[in-house]
């Protein structure tokens, strides 16, 4: 049996269902013991304008979506127009004769039209066209011999609040649906679907990723005012506040989340926000005051385009230089860009830890294509016994036996002064927006400032040894090396399994820990490289730039992308061959 590799588009206006349609097949195929990677594209507005929800499936990991479809399943002919190129020859539109869509216009392109009547089979069987989705499902399913049994699981589970009544109607349209797809049509279509065994999984996306590390992490203070795409993790944290014990609030603005954020980090409780290049802009003069109080916080930024609104629901990795130099003066900061689902997971209770281990602002880099792509790694990826480390906080016991006064800032060889808790009557201090003594003391001392200023400093080159080394794929001693941050990682690693498919080899150094950029382990992930490439999803190469200024590497090449759209395997293969 060969390889399975099948990608499937759902397609339609806003208001339609669209992702509501693919997330349940991409559920129902990891249930059959497949593998997916699921990705949606959609508009910034309630209803109207095309959205598609693209479900790649093979029975091996899937690090990426990529640009060929096998089954269209249109629910508007402007899905038609815009992805029927796609389609491989003797791949599958199917299509409701309802619709009015032209039969003659995909046979053209060597595509297979299939009329399903979905609207018809919903409202016969459920009593509703707003079951055609349900249909849909059913009807992919049965085309490429998909077990009826876990579609139904899913109908089970993504209808079951709605009561029994409504599980049944949607039930018998699935199958009706799948019935009418097999029967007529996967008799001699090519591309079929076999479940098999495996260890249990679980689809998630990057943006869950990261609200359940950050969950397990220990946070307990939660604000945030919405911005796409960074939203759902504001909504998962608070879906989930009662049951765990946090407070979640739904700040007016972004100014007021990330200050409510350091007043709760103030006394001793763990507190992120989420939001988007925008939002983090409102927040940068707020976070110099977690710098020069040396408060510890967490902000999430997942990236979309700029400047302005930009591009409210699309993709790009516009803010790396922007984070790690955003100030009024200078301070420490922490910078980590997860790449995948597994490193969302662990960068959400990791920054945690940073934070409260050397007493700064910690940011997450995120971006839409990471947040909103689901994938499903083994159960095992999500440990939930992770380390909480709460770095030089001083115990009560501690500060009961303290016998000098207590100094907030107290310079130390490692920039981290030793932290104690409001509340304590040995450990009572003044905390101010100015510079200021050791004990927080306001202070126009040139000494002092120097000194403070050296000591804040010091937690950054502290901080630069315990960064994690690059994470690397494939054999150094490739003739070819591509050096990428965040989700560009994902269509990277399916470019490796192309190459390696042809006989040729690459090498991949992704840098998890960007700031401060741990130097000598990146100029050793990249020791000997014969041709470097540099992937990311921005304009002026930001990760280029940061390695040109920070190390000896001077890359050879750019491979960049800025449409709003992310990297797929193909692009990056197509570019490849322009900067060869």
């Amino acid at each position: 049996m060969g390889a399975v590799d099948v990608t499937f588009k759902f397609g339609g206006e806003a208001g339609q269902g669209v992702e509501t349609t693919g997330r349940a097949f991409a559920r129902s195929v990891v249930r059959a013991g497949l593998h997916v990677f699921g990705y949606q594209d959609y508009h910034s507005r309630i209803r109207g304008g095309h959205n598609y929800y693209q479900i790649r499936v093979s029975d091996r990991e899937v690090h990426s979506h990529n640009e060929q479809v096998h089954v269209l399943l249109p629910f508007t002919q402007v899905t038609v127009n815009e992805h029927l190129r796609e389609v491989v020859p003797g791949g599958a539109v199917v299509l409701d004769p309802a619709l009015g869509i032209d039969e003659k216009q995909i046979a053209a392109t060597g595509a297979r039209p299939m009329p399903v009547p979905l609207q018809q089979i919903a409202l016969n069987e459920g009593g509703d066209v707003v079951m055609a989705n349900t249909a849909a499902t059913g009807a992919a399913a049965g085309l490429v011999g998909l077990d009826l049994e876990v579609v139904s699981g899913v109908v089970r589970d993504s209808f079951g609040k709605k009561g029994g009544p409504v599980v049944e109607k949607n039930l018998k349209v699935a199958a009706a649906a799948y019935g009418f797809a097999r029967d007529k049509y996967a008799r001699d279509f090519a591309f079929k679907l076999t479940g098999r065994k495996g260890s249990p999984r679980m689809m998630i996306s990057g943006n869950d990723a990261l609200a359940m590390g950050a969950l397990v992490g220990g946070v307990k203070f939660v604000a945030g005012y919405p911005m796409t795409p960074g939203s759902p993790i504001l909504e998962w944290l608070a879906a989930h506040s009662a049951e765990y014990g946090l407070v979640t609030k739904h700040a007016e603005d972004e100014i007021a989340a990330v200050n409510m954020i350091i007043g709760a980090a103030q006394m001793g409780a763990r507190s992120l926000t989420t939001t988007s290049g925008g939002g983090f802009c409102l927040m940068v003069e707020a976070l110099g005051l977690a710098g020069m109080t040396e408060v510890p916080i967490v902000v999430i930024d997942v990236q979309r385009p700029g400047p302005a609104t930009g591009h409210a629901t699309r993709h790009e990795q516009g803010d790396l230089l922007f984070l790690i130099h955003a100030a009024q003066g200078e301070f420490p900061r922490i910078v980590l860009a997860p790449g995948t689902i597994e490193q969302c997971f662990e960068a959400g209770y990791r920054a945690l830890n940073l934070a409260e281990r050397f007493q700064c602002p910690v940011l997450i880099l995120s971006d839409a294509f990471l947040a909103h792509s689901p994938r499903d790694p083994p159960l095992e990826a999500f440990d939930l016994n992770v380390p909480i480390d709460r770095g030089d906080l001083l115990t009560e016991e501690q500060l009961d036996t303290l016998q000098a006064p207590y100094l907030r800032h107290a310079v130390t060889e490692s920039g981290v002064s030793p932290r104690a808790l409001p509340g304590h009557p040995k450990a009572v201090y003044p905390i101010s927006s100015d510079e200021h003594e050791a004990n927080g003391h306001i202070c126009e001392d040139a000494a002092a400032r120097i000194e403070q200023m050296s000591k804040r400093m010091r937690k950054l080159e502290t901080a630069r040894g315990e960064m994690s080394a690059p994470i690397e794929y494939g054999p150094r001693e490739a003739e070819l090396t591509f050096v990428t941050w965040g989700s560009t990682v994902g269509p990277l690693r399916s470019v490796l399994e192309l190459l390696q498919a042809e006989g040729k080899t690459a090498h991949i150094v992704q840098i998890v820990d960007i700031w401060p950029l741990p130097v000598d382990k990146v100029e050793q992930a990249l020791q000997g490289a014969k041709k470097l490439v540099v992937v990311e999803q921005n304009y002026g190469g930001q990760l280029a730039t940061l390695l040109r200024a920070c190390t000896d590497v001077r890359p050879a090449a750019l491979i960049n992308r800025y449409d709003g759209r992310p990297m797929t395997p193909e692009y990056i293969l197509r570019r490849l061959q322009e900067v060869a």
